[in-house]
């Protein structure tokens, strides 16, 4: 069986809106991303502030058209060029990797999307192509390749930004995109 959590994190998940029923060890990774999907959709639908307040009779569970903007707006900063990377990064405030999590936050979703019908299975091998190559670039040993500059040199940023491209243009008919606002909550 898993471990319980502390009063802390308990705390925490309860003023999110989420009422754990087993310790969080015992959840798939599946039922976990739905959690936090849940989470970040109540927050853009009902606000940081009035989340408990909110109804959310409608938001339980993201449906696949929110699930499929948050792809295609990590692909689209992942597949930007490196000057403009780094402009989305300084203006809103975030490291490198968050390029990245944004991009493994979404592809977790990204086998229901193909299923549900809202993306083409045909693009699958490149999404797990960028996410081997992300993962390839992880590791205390790899961190210089996760300062800016990296972004305009490195043979992985590269890699994921043309594969990035390729989806972009499979789903949306080009890759040159708004880079999407964020909203960072610290």
């Amino acid at each position: 069986m898993g471990e319980a959590l502390t009063d802390g994190q308990r705390e925490r998940l309860e003023q999110l809106g989420i009422v754990p029923l087993a310790p969080v060890s015992a959840y798939s990774g599946k039922v976990l991303n739905e959690v936090r999907m849940n989470v970040l959709t109540r927050a853009f639908v009902c606000g940081l502030g009035q989340m408990s307040a909110c109804d959310d009779r409608g938001v339980e569970t993201p449906d696949s058209s929110f699930r499929r903007r948050l792809l295609i707006q990590s692909l689209t900063v992942l597949a930007a060029d490196a000057q403009s990377q780094v402009a989305w990064l300084d203006r809103h405030g975030v490291v490198t990797d968050e390029i990245a999590l944004d991009f493994d936050h979404a592809f977790g979703m990204v086998e229901a999307l193909v299923e549900a019908g809202h993306l083409g299975g045909g693009v699958l091998p490149d999404l797990r192509e960028i996410d081997a190559v992300l993962s390839a670039m992880s590791g205390a040993q790899n961190a210089d390749r996760w300062a800016r500059d990296a972004l305009s040199v490195d043979q992985g940023w590269s890699q994921a930004r043309r594969l990035a491209r390729r989806v972009l243009v499979a789903e949306l008919g080009e890759w040159q995109q708004p880079l999407p606002e964020i909203s960072v909550i610290r």
